[in-house]
């Protein structure tokens, strides 16, 4: 399904409170980045092609198109994007049938925002059937929305998700905290004017203005993510 945009929420500039708290999926709150790399080395071995670990960090955080074109282009795999994407997620959600390891910190992070009554969404560049496998593990009741990949018209890097998210829980994007592990997707927080929390798990993230960077979701609870925005006022 591809849905349009929302316009971002105005007429919010008096606001200083947090009003929203999206979460990326993969690498964030499940320890999943190194699934989808090992699904992926595992596809193009059957193709005939092994994959250099150094294009790890070219795929890791990005939409399922950018890194399948990739690696095709890369290797010459005689396949097309939505052959291989069907054969990539395929693979992945056969690794994580049994369910997924959360991160550290994860849980009691979900906890404490749903103890407060804190509107969340769970905003992941991945397509829904593996969003709706993972939140077996995250629990539905965490979140009061989710965004796919294949829901938006343009996923990570770009702003479409989070303004949708934003929208979607009638919140200004700049009054909205967002915790992710890539670079791809704090591009994509950033543009859409959220302020952002970096917890990188495959790449590293240099610290900017606007944007935190911890060395676990440990480090992250609400009282963290409301300064986060006071201060960025």
């Amino acid at each position: 399904m591809t849905t349009t945009v929302p316009a971002p929420v105005t007429g919010t500039a008096g606001r200083s409170a947090l009003e929203a708290v999206f979460l990326d999926m993969d690498g964030t709150l499940v320890d999943t980045e190194g699934f989808w790399w090992d699904a992926e080395v595992e596809v193009f071995a059957a193709l005939g092609h092994p994959l250099q670990e150094s294009w790890r960090d070219v795929v890791v955080g990005g939409p399922m198109t950018r890194s399948a074109g990739f690696l095709i282009e890369a290797t010459g795999a005689d396949i097309t994007v939505p052959e291989l994407t069907v054969l990539l997620n395929d693979r992945f959600e056969a690794r994580i049938s049994r369910g997924v390891p959360l991160m550290p910190g994860a849980a009691r992070l979900l906890g404490e925002l749903a103890e407060h009554s804190m509107p969340t969404a769970l905003v992941s560049a991945s397509h829904r059937r593996i969003i709706d496998r993972i939140l077996h593990s995250l629990g539905t009741r965490n979140f009061a929305l989710t965004v796919a990949g294949d829901e938006v018209g343009r996923t990570k890097p770009h702003p479409d998700p989070y303004l949708f998210a934003a929208a979607g829980l009638g919140a200004d994007p700049t009054r909205c905290a967002v915790v992710e592990d890539t670079a791809t997707g704090v591009a994509a927080a950033e543009a859409a004017g959220c302020r952002v929390v970096a917890v990188p798990s495959v790449a590293p993230i240099e610290p900017a203005s606007g944007r935190v960077v911890v060395d676990s979701l440990e480090q992250v609870d609400l009282a963290f993510l409301r300064t986060l925005i006071t201060r960025m006022n």
